[in-house]
C-alpha cells in the first residue's frame, strides 16, 4: 500500500485525486491533505478518509477545521505546513496539486526526502526548473497535467535521441477564432465557459488568453530536457488529443482520452503499471479531429512566453507573478481581457535585464515582486 499526502486537496485537480484514491482503498491510504480556504469541503474529506495529518492556511481555519470535523489528527499551518507534509517519514507519494507558486518549497522538499511527486503545479517547473534537474532522470517526478502526462506517456519506450519534437495540444478557450476587435469588451462570464474542460477561474482565465499554453511550453523545457524550438504548440477544439511527440524518421505518437484529469493521476499512481478505472472513462471518438496553427497575433501570451523562456532566469518567475495579478484584476472587473496581456508585457519587460542566482529564495521574491509591481501597473492604467 501507497501512503499519499495530498497537497491542495479542495482544488480542481486534488478532488480529482480524492476521486482515484476513492477507487483504490487497498491500494493508497490518504494519509495528510491539505486545503487553503475551503474548510468545509477539507472537512468532509478528513472524516471520510481519517487522516492523520491536515494542513490549512492560518490558526483560524484549523480552529474551523477542528469544529466541523472532530478527530484525533495533528493541524499544521501555512507554507511550514505544506512543507512537513510533504516530508512525513510515513509517506512515500506526494501529490502537488496546490496553486501558483506555493507548491515549490513543497514539491523540493518531497524529492529531496527521497519521496515521488506527482507535479500538476506548473508554475513550480516553469519558475525553478532547474533545480528539479536531478531528479527527473529517476522517474521521481510524475506529470499529472494531461498535456505533459500524454507526451511522457508517448516517450516511454524511446529514446532521447529519436525524438525531433513534442506537440501539445490546446483547446483554443472559449474565444478560439476571435480576433482582437472582437475581443474587446467580452466579459468574465463568457472567458469562464471554457468549450471543453471543467477548471478553476485562474487557469480557466489562462486558457483563454493562452497563457496556460506559454507555461505548459516553459514547463516541458525542463521536463522533458528539449529546446524551445522544439517545442510545438496545436489548437485541438475537440480536445481528445493532449499531446504528440514527433520522431526523427516522421512517424507521430499521440496520446488521446476524455476530459477528465482522473486518467493522467491514475496513470502516474500506478506508474510503472496500467490499471483499470471507472467504466464511464470509456469512450468512442466520433466525427472529424481538427488541428490548426495557434493565432499568435490576438493572443501574444503564447510568443511572448517562448521568448520569455528562452531568456530564462528569473524571468519565468516574474511572468507568473504578473499574470497572476493580471488574471485577478480582469475577474475583478479592474481591467479588460486584452489588458491582461499589457499588463504583463509592462511588467516582464521592466525587469527583463534582471539577472540573480536562481534559488527557491529568488524564485518566490521575483514572484512576489512582479505580483506588485503588476498591482502597481494596474493601478496607474500604465498598460
Amino acid at each position: 500500500m501507497r501512503f499519499v499526502s495530498l497537497l491542495g486537496a479542495t482544488g480542481s485537480i486534488g478532488r480529482s485525486t480524492i476521486s482515484v484514491l476513492r477507487e483504490f482503498p487497498r491500494e493508497f491510504r490518504l494519509f495528510a491533505l491539505s486545503g487553503w480556504e475551503n474548510v468545509e469541503v477539507l472537512s468532509r474529506y478528513v472524516k471520510e478518509f481519517s487522516p492523520s495529518y491536515v494542513a490549512v492556511k492560518d490558526t483560524k481555519k484549523a480552529e474551523l477545521l477542528r469544529d466541523l470535523a472532530p478527530g484525533g489528527y495533528t493541524v499544521l499551518c501555512g507554507e511550514d505546513g505544506l512543507v512537513q507534509l510533504s516530508t512525513l517519514p510515513e509517506v512515500d507519494t506526494v501529490v502537488v496539486a496546490v496553486s501558483g507558486i506555493h507548491g515549490l518549497k513543497p514539491a523540493l522538499a518531497a524529492l529531496r526526502a527521497g519521496k515521488r511527486v506527482l507535479l500538476s503545479n506548473k508554475e513550480s517547473m516553469v519558475a525553478a526548473g532547474p533545480l528539479f534537474q536531478d531528479y527527473l532522470t529517476e522517474d521521481r517526478v510524475l506529470p499529472i497535467d494531461s498535456e505533459h502526462s500524454a507526451v511522457w506517456q508517448c516517450t516511454r519506450g524511446e529514446t532521447k535521441k529519436s525524438i525531433r519534437s513534442i506537440i501539445l495540444t490546446a483547446s483554443g478557450g472559449p474565444f478560439r477564432g476571435y480576433n482582437k476587435d472582437a475581443l474587446k469588451g467580452v466579459s468574465v462570464q463568457e472567458a469562464l465557459k471554457h468549450p471543453t474542460w471543467q477548471m478553476g477561474k485562474k487557469i480557466t482565465v489562462d486558457s483563454a488568453t493562452l497563457a496556460n499554453k506559454a507555461l505548459e511550453v516553459m514547463e516541458a523545457r525542463w521536463i522533458f530536457g528539449i529546446d524551445y524550438e522544439h517545442i510545438k504548440v496545436v489548437v485541438h477544439p475537440q480536445s481528445v488529443v493532449h499531446g504528440m511527440v514527433e520522431f526523427e524518421d516522421g512517424s507521430i505518437k499521440m496520446l488521446a482520452g476524455v476530459t477528465d484529469m482522473r486518467l493522467p493521476i491514475h496513470y502516474a499512481l500506478f506508474y510503472p503499471e496500467r490499471r483499470k478505472l471507472a467504466e464511464g472513462l470509456y469512450w468512442r471518438v466520433c466525427g472529424e479531429l481538427v488541428f490548426e496553427e495557434p493565432d499568435e497575433e490576438t493572443f501574444p501570451m503564447l510568443p511572448y512566453g517562448y521568448r520569455v523562456g528562452r531568456r530564462g532566469g528569473l524571468l519565468p518567475a516574474a511572468f507568473i507573478g504578473a499574470d497572476e495579478l493580471a488574471v485577478k484584476a480582469f475577474l475583478d472587473g479592474r481591467i479588460g481581457f486584452l489588458d491582461i496581456y499589457g499588463v504583463v508585457k509592462r511588467v516582464v519587460d521592466t525587469l527583463w535585464d534582471e539577472d540573480g542566482e536562481l534559488s527557491v529564495d529568488s524564485v518566490v521574491s521575483m514572484v512576489r515582486r512582479a505580483y506588485r509591481l503588476a498591482e502597481d501597473v494596474v493601478m496607474k492604467g500604465e498598460f
